[in-house]
């Protein structure tokens, strides 16, 4: 069997292909189904996200150019296009890439841990869908378990490498009890809703909305079960918070020094962590001056994902040396595997060979024939079966003058007089 690999992704093909060749959950049926009928391909998985499309199949032979034919006629694009744009991987390249995919080493942001889960929910479609048999079970089992071991043995997820989650984390550095404390949300756009995620996975259960349009803080706050202001309440709340991070399209600064003064006042000059991710700043920089406002700008946390992204490019490293053992034990499996096969076939036609010879002797006594010509006719012909092609293969090697082969043959069928004194 050939294990094959054909994608595109993020690195590889424009926005415009990917979303072309994108499969929706109720097209995914149809398209392992589809698979299914592709002549030769005996299983198949099919990833599927916003930054990759990729088919997995295992064939009796190679089947690269079907596939691509059959992943374009299924999208209704072109298959010079797709084939421009694509990658294909067979046998270890095609599992050591699975493995890399799984453990966020081919992923938009290195080290990300949701691209995991997305195959193991690939992997249960297709098993669902009955496209997955020993082979695949075994291989896409194996990935799992080698993503987790690249996950807790190197530091590939440990630092954040986007300015939200390295606000996040920053505060819980800052904040040894961070569940604990409250946090004001200046604006409402994408960069604060990633900071709003990543502080309820933190368990802050104390927040709040500010911006603008109220309407579009309520959006927000729906899904946080967070408190809403407008902008212009900031000066009078600005002191119930422990934290601050502001993301706006504001061109002039919201926050001043004089507000924040006051609201430490209030706070009896108890500590406050000021986060400003916004390009102009929202948060004025003299506040720094202040003794017990700690601010940072996105420059800071910049310097720190760089930092960060160094760290876990080191760690990819690490990982990929982890990947490239496990795709040998993987291939040391599939080989021990085709062994336990050839030698079941070897037996299983050794054992009817002698069942057909029996059946024949037992025959030949039943009709009267003596015990002694049958015995040894039995024996005759038994001892030419087995030996037919053994014989074969030693007097093929002589003639091809195959030394290698030649004596191999001789150590397995003990014909090597040195050997076997």
């Amino acid at each position: 069997m050939t294990l094959i690999a054909l994608g595109i992704n993020h690195k590889t093909a424009p926005v415009e292909l990917r979303e072309k060749v994108a499969f929706t959950p109720d097209s995914l049926v149809e398209a392992l189904s589809s698979l299914n009928h592709l002549n030769g391909v005996e299983e198949s998985v099919i990833v599927s996200t916003c930054n990759r499309t990729e088919v997995y199949v295992s064939s009796e032979s190679s089947c690269a150019d079907q596939l691509i034919e059959w992943l374009a006629d299924f999208h209704n694009v072109d298959a010079s296009q797709l084939s421009a744009n694509a990658y294909i991987y067979e046998q270890a390249a095609a599992i050591e890439h699975v493995m890399k995919v799984a453990s966020g080493l081919d992923s938009l942001v290195l080290g990300e841990p949701q691209i995991l889960g997305q195959i193991k929910q690939a992997y249960n479609n297709a098993k669902h869908s009955g496209m997955v048999n020993t082979q695949f079970d075994k291989l896409f089992q194996h990935t799992f378990a080698v993503a987790k071991r690249v996950r807790t043995e190197t530091e590939i997820g440990a630092n954040a490498v986007s300015v939200a989650f390295a606000a996040v984390q920053l505060a819980k550095h800052i904040f040894a009890r961070l569940p604990e404390r409250s946090v004001l949300l200046v604006g409402a756009g994408e960069t604060i809703e990633l900071v709003a995620q990543h502080l309820k996975e933190q368990g802050v259960q104390k927040l709040a909305v500010a911006n603008r349009t109220r309407a579009r803080a309520e959006n927000l706050a729906g899904t946080l079960g967070a408190e809403v202001m407008t902008l212009s309440q900031l000066p009078e709340t600005l002191h119930k918070f422990d934290i601050v991070i502001s993301s706006t399209a504001s061109q002039l600064p919201l926050i001043g020094k004089g507000m924040v003064e006051d609201a430490l006042k209030q706070r009896r000059n108890l500590p406050m962590f000021m986060v400003d991710l916004a390009v102009p700043r929202d948060i004025e920089a003299q506040v720094n001056e202040l003794g017990d406002a700690y601010l940072y700008t996105v420059d800071d946390l910049q310097h720190i994902v760089q930092q960060n992204m160094a760290s876990r490019e080191q760690a990819a490293e690490e990982a990929v040396k982890i990947i490239q053992q496990q795709v040998i034990s993987y291939l040391q499996w599939q080989q021990s595997r085709q062994t336990v096969d050839l030698v079941k076939q070897y037996r299983d036609r050794g054992n009817l060979q002698r069942q057909e010879l029996v059946d024949k002797a037992l025959k030949q006594l039943q009709e009267g024939k003596a015990a002694e010509t049958v015995v040894e006719e039995l024996a005759y012909k038994l001892t030419n079966n087995l030996l037919h092609a053994p014989t074969r293969a030693l007097r093929d090697a002589s003639t091809q003058v195959d030394q290698h082969t030649t004596k191999w043959l001789s150590r397995v069928f003990e014909l090597d007089n040195d050997e076997s004194r």
